[in-house]
């Protein structure tokens, strides 16, 4: 992998090194392909929010029009005709969101949003039975993964004061590799699951993935993946890492907008499971037969057979604009511009004072994506909110972290430049 950009010091990582480097890059931005909006001056943003809501393609109107023109020509008949038939609609981003995630496109299917697909999944692989009743989760998860754990736990009869286990936190606010596969062994004969963040949404750790799911069976556990933070940041290997299921949502990296339909990973060697229980619904019958409604539901091969309803296909046709780029650059390409991008955000914040701040994020680049959470040790809002006005966006997470996500699809040095730039400006400011 190419090695972070490096300097001398803060003073000499001018504007216009930072756009030298924008120049000489081995992979050019795809900045041009996103509409970006602009600051109260008329001046681009430095967008680093992309790990809670991605910036629009340009694409993604054309592709909308093109949808409701076939609404608007053929009614009904759009559910076999015009550019992108809808009957085949979810068939079209099976693939390259296979490619994404390192799977096979019969494992992945597109629909819903994440906790919906986060339940329907649950209920398939969270079987308790006996003692095995338990779920392990990291502690620090995001909320709406507890919420979905809690109720799931209380559903089956169980106590989510007893039976949710929480991987915990270093004193360094990170998770430790050993202390989580000790954790596993400990609880080998109690949990049913472990559900783990590829990527944790509060420091923005990317977990050692295939290790843990491992231990969970070798512990006889199930294990299942929420990859809202590491679908489209890091690179993943869904198949040969061997996980039971996964989830994700796509208006993060994935640029699908706001509510995008969300998808979910199935591994092949579940799909005749004879024993495994689903909700069902229409369009996750056999194709082969879906219209001859049988009374009897006969699932679809494959991660399609968790389907429910028809795709939605406004959202769908956002998410292919956004899919058609990652399909261009490639998650190689992107994966190493990410470590460009976000080792030189580490270089320059760490240049200055110290202090008033810190990192939370591994300094090891093999244990992140693209996210630095920066906890500020005081006048955190008024840090946020400095960079605010000084058009750069970031993300503010009670009750004193900054997350800040260089996205290489969009982000350039300049804009790692700007954020860094702003932030020592207003802590010297502040000094003074």
């Amino acid at each position: 992998m190419t090695a972070p950009p490096t300097y001398s010091s803060h003073a000499t990582a001018t504007l216009e090194h930072a756009r030298m480097l924008d120049h000489g890059d081995a992979f050019p931005t795809l900045r041009p392909r996103f509409h970006v909006p602009l600051d109260a001056e008329g001046r681009e943003i430095a967008y680093f929010s992309g790990n809670s809501l991605g910036l629009q393609p340009r694409a993604t109107e054309a592709e909308l029009l093109t949808e409701l023109d076939t609404w608007a020509r053929l009614a009904v008949d759009g559910h076999f005709d015009g550019p992108h038939p809808w009957m085949r609609t979810h068939e079209e981003v099976a693939a390259p969101l296979a490619r994404i995630v390192g799977a096979l496109p019969s494992e992945v299917v597109a629909m819903n949003t994440l906790t919906v697909n986060l339940h329907l999944l649950l209920v398939s692989f969270y079987r308790p039975e006996g003692r095995r009743r338990k779920i392990i989760i990291e502690e620090k998860a995001f909320p709406s993964d507890q919420y979905a754990v809690m109720s799931q736990l209380r559903f089956h009869g169980c106590d989510p004061e007893h039976d949710l286990i929480e991987l915990p936190l270093s004193e360094d606010g990170l998770f430790d590799r050993q202390r989580a596969l000790d954790l596993i062994h400990l609880y080998r004969d109690e949990a049913a699951m472990l559900l783990l963040g590829g990527v944790n949404y509060y420091n923005g750790q990317l977990f050692d993935i295939p290790a843990l799911i491992d231990a969970a069976h070798a512990a006889g556990m199930v294990a299942g993946l929420d990859l809202a933070h590491a679908a489209g940041n890091v690179p993943l290997h869904l198949h040969e890492w061997n996980a039971d299921f996964a989830v994700w949502c796509s208006y993060k990296y994935l640029n699908s907008g706001p509510g995008g339909t969300a998808a979910c990973f199935v591994h092949a060697r579940h799909e005749h499971a004879p024993d495994l229980p689903r909700f069902s619904g229409w369009w996750g019958h056999d194709p082969a037969t879906r219209f001859a409604m049988p009374r009897q539901f006969m699932p679809a091969p494959g991660a399609d057979g968790w389907q429910l309803s028809n795709p939605a296909v406004l959202p769908m046709a956002a998410l292919r604009a956004s899919l058609a780029l990652f399909e261009e650059a490639g998650m190689p390409a992107l994966r190493a511009k990410s470590l460009r991008l976000t080792g030189w955000l580490e270089q320059l914040l760490r240049a200055g004072q110290r202090d008033t701040w810190s990192i939370i994020t591994p300094a090891d680049p093999e244990q992140r994506g693209c996210q630095l959470s920066i906890r500020l040790h005081e006048r955190g809002r008024a840090c946020f909110d400095h960079l605010h006005r000084q058009g750069i966006v970031c993300d503010w997470r009670e009750p004193d972290v900054i997350r800040a996500a260089p996205v290489p699809m969009y982000n350039t040095f300049e804009d790692v430049w700007r954020l860094a730039d702003a932030f020592h400006t207003f802590w010297r400011d502040s000094a003074v």
